[in-house]
């Protein structure tokens, strides 16, 4: 036996805890957001909800911010890494 089997799901009427898409006994999902309560199934009643997906929020359309995008134009290019497997040159004796 899992230590998952051992968690008891949540309730219709009890608080949700975590954003995400749940699911009940009779398989039908609902995205429900903190703070909410877990509804009743309308033939079922009382059910228990199961998390299948949490849910992210996030503040950036999955593209690089232009400002970490090497540019062509710029002349201050000393001491910047211009490509992901260049390195600083060192000053150090012995090393590349």
């Amino acid at each position: 036996m899992s230590s998952d089997d051992k968690d008891m799901l949540p309730l219709s009427g009890e608080n949700v805890e975590i954003d995400g898409v749940y699911e009940d006994e009779d398989g039908h999902e609902q995205h429900l957001k903190r703070g909410q309560h877990f509804p009743a199934d309308l033939v079922l009643g009382k059910s228990e909800w199961k998390l299948t997906e949490y849910s992210f929020d996030n503040h950036h359309e999955g593209k690089t911010d232009e400002r970490l995008v090497p540019k062509e134009d710029d002349t201050d290019k000393l001491g910047k890494i211009t490509h992901p497997r260049k390195e600083k040159k060192s000053g150090h004796p012995g090393h590349p």
